[in-house]
């Protein structure tokens, strides 16, 4: 009897797992580099700090590795750069130091460490690159004493406490602080921003100055190219551009316009010769008692 046979095609075993990431293997032959794993895989680094850590193992001796030059390289700005060096400083991976020359100049000394806390290899041992090398006892990175201590990038200030969002809201000052992009389209600002820069508007129309002075204010001399933060130029503006109050000569009264004040009537006066009442700049004589006393002179 014969054996049963089947034209599908047989699995191979093992071939392809069933789920996540296959690797198409290729061998390296120039222009390569050696990264373990603590680097490629640690648990504590963010994608960014990988992947800056891989560049600057990657680079040759002599390399500029400042937040100005891997800017210029990658597309991510300073801060996040700044801060993904910051994680490869704390892991022990990168280390800046600020140097003093002979000549006074201050410079900064950058290490990259491929394997933190590992020995330095020694300049006179042959290493071989078949046999792995066996495993570096761990201990803590060297600490090295530096004259001048490292300047971190200034951490911005934490932001001040929003007023209650079921508050009352200052609608001449909010109105005000929503306008502004009509003049300038580089103005535009969240409603947590117009909250938060309400009360500062409201300090100077309670100086007396009007919605349109504190407009033409806050929209002058604007710089040139976009506004990143255009919150952070009003509240500098608004805090450091404050006019100082009117000082306070007496009652106050209501101001009246340039009309009103040539309508108004003379105020009244006492004549100096028949006490009568009429309306004159300053004290004297009534236009009766000034034609007797002309008259009285032209007949002596």
């Amino acid at each position: 009897m014969t054996e049963t046979q089947s034209s599908a095609r047989e699995c191979v075993r093992g071939e392809l797992p069933r789920a996540g990431v296959v690797h198409v293997r290729h061998r390296h032959e120039a222009n390569f580099t050696v990264v373990g794993n603590h680097l490629a895989q640690h648990p504590d680094l963010s994608a960014v700090a990988i992947g800056l850590g891989v560049y600057i193992q990657s680079l040759p001796d002599g390399a500029l590795v400042g937040i100005k030059d891997l800017t210029r390289r990658f597309r991510e700005g300073e801060m996040v750069i700044g801060r993904a060096l910051n994680e490869l400083e704390d892991a022990g991976y990168l280390e800046r130091r600020r140097l003093r020359t002979e000549r006074g100049r201050v410079v900064t000394a950058t290490r990259w460490y491929e394997r933190p806390g590992a020995l330095p290899p020694d300049p006179g041992k042959r290493i071989d690159l078949v046999k792995r090398p066996s495993t570096p006892v761990p201990r803590p990175a060297p600490r090295l004493e530096c004259p001048v201590a490292l300047r971190k990038p200034p951490q911005p200030p934490p932001p001040k406490p929003l007023p209650p969002a079921d508050g009352p809201v200052d609608e001449p000052a909010s109105g005000l602080l929503a306008g502004l992009r009509r003049r300038d389209p580089r103005l535009l600002l969240s409603e947590k921003d117009v909250r938060r820069l309400a009360p500062a508007v409201r300090a100077w129309l309670d100086r007396d100055v009007g919605p349109a002075q504190v407009v033409r204010t806050l929209t002058a001399d604007l710089p040139v190219g976009g506004i990143t933060w255009p919150v952070r130029l009003l509240a500098y503006r608004l805090a450091h551009w404050l006019p100082p109050a009117l000082p306070v000569t007496g009652p106050a009264e209501p101001r009246a316009s340039g009309t009103e004040r040539l309508a108004r009537p003379l105020p009244f006066q006492t004549c100096d010769g028949c006490e009568r009442a009429f309306r004159a700049n300053g004290p004297g004589r009534c236009r009766d008692c000034r034609d007797h006393v002309m008259g009285a002179d032209e007949a002596a």
